[in-house]
């Protein structure tokens, strides 16, 4: 294995790991789950065990990616280890709430398939980014296939691959276009850079979204090899940032995709409203920029802007891969689903210590349980 990027899990015990350096997909064999221990993350420098358990200084990791592993509660991590001339080599551990960390022996696959069709190495975007860093942007594993986002060779490189798992020979690979309201164009190029699988309307159905920040839908069914699809443009969610991850999960009864942003605030979305819009024609005129950064289906704001990737906890958690404002730490740490912050982030009229809570405050059952699970229990009065 020559780089880690991308990570999916399929089943508890096999974890998916893109290699854009070699175009391959690797299947990583990984210790069956244990109990969960039920414990919230709240680890302000998950950088520096991680370092330590590499044998490197914390200076030297570029984290590239979150997954975590089904009914374990057990984070996994993909890095770049980066080395004084600039080279890098891949790494994964797991981490526990504990912040205890362990290395995976990345030579122990138990089975890779190649991406035939990767981007060529000649080209660059700013100077110094390689295309082929692009050849996977996401992945996800349902019903026993890998679906597979990135850059192809193809003269339509935004590409869908499809894998049989276990893997048994080529994918199957669809190139697919888009309309891009903000910059009113069809565009073939630029890949999907999130994505989840979520039942719409009865359809299981891809729901991605690309830079600046187009939303679409694309039904499982129509990824057939060789074809070339339109996505169905559902919503310009805002321009100017990219997205860093998209979830999908129930609170309660309802079903929600929570996306992630580089730039800006976080968008929840209703499974509801998501069905309702990839049922209809889907967008096809520009947008009034930037008076009017929005059309389609309508996201409400969640406050998770300094999040670079997120991924499923437990059915109660988020856990959110983040940076420091202040001093720039790698923090991994949990976040409550409806709740969509974490209140230790913010000093207000609530937390000084005089303080009392009117009969009736709607905020004080969220903020007990929000102050023990981050960690101050002493102050969940």
């Amino acid at each position: 294995m020559q780089s880690a990027g991308k990570l999916s899990f399929g089943d508890a015990q096999t974890l998916f790991v893109a290699d854009w350096k070699g175009a391959r997909i690797f299947a990583l064999q990984v210790p069956a789950p244990t109990a969960p221990a039920g414990k919230p993350f709240n680890l302000r420098d998950v950088q520096a065990p991680i370092a330590k358990a590499l044998g490197v200084a914390p200076a030297a990791l570029r984290f590239e990616d979150l997954a975590v592993q089904p009914d374990s509660e057990l984070a996994y991590v993909a890095l770049t280890v980066r080395g004084a001339h600039g080279q890098g080599k891949p790494a994964i551990v797991s981490i526990d709430a504990a912040g205890r960390v362990r290395r995976l022996d990345l030579a122990k696959a138990s089975g890779s398939a190649a991406i035939t069709d990767a981007p060529m190495a000649d080209v660059s975007f700013w100077r110094d980014l390689p295309q082929q860093t692009l050849t996977v942007t996401d992945m996800r594993y349902y019903q026993n296939k890998l679906y597979v986002a990135g850059l192809s060779n193809r003269s339509f490189a935004s590409t869908l691959r499809v894998y049989d798992y276990p893997f048994s020979g080529k994918a199957s690979a669809t190139t697919v276009e888009m309309y891009h309201p903000v910059h009113n164009q069809i565009e073939t190029r630029a890949p999907i850079r999130s994505m989840t699988v979520m039942t719409l309307g009865g359809e299981p159905t891809l729901v991605a979204a690309y830079t600046c920040t187009p939303l679409v839908t694309i039904p499982l069914k129509d990824l057939k090899d060789g074809a070339h699809i339109a996505a169905r443009t559902v919503g310009e969610l805002g321009w100017g940032s990219a997205p860093n991850g998209l979830v999908s999960f129930k609170v309660g009864d309802a079903e929600y995709a929570l996306l992630v942003n580089s730039s800006r605030s976080a968008d929840l979305l209703s499974a509801a409203d998501l069905a309702g819009a990839a049922a209809a024609p889907g967008l096809n005129t520009p947008i009034d920029w930037p008076a009017k950064p929005y059309l389609g289906v309508k996201a409400v704001m969640a406050p998770l802007s300094a999040v670079m990737r997120i991924d499923n906890l437990n059915p109660q958690l988020l856990l959110a891969l983040r940076r420091s404002d202040a001093g720039g730490e790698m923090q991994l740490v949990s976040i409550p689903k409806g709740g969509y912050l974490r209140l230790s982030d913010f000093v207000n009229e609530y937390d000084f210590p005089d303080y009392r809570y009117p009969d009736g405050d709607k905020f004080r059952d969220f903020h007990k349980y929000a102050r023990t699970i981050e960690g101050y229990p002493e102050l969940a009065r």
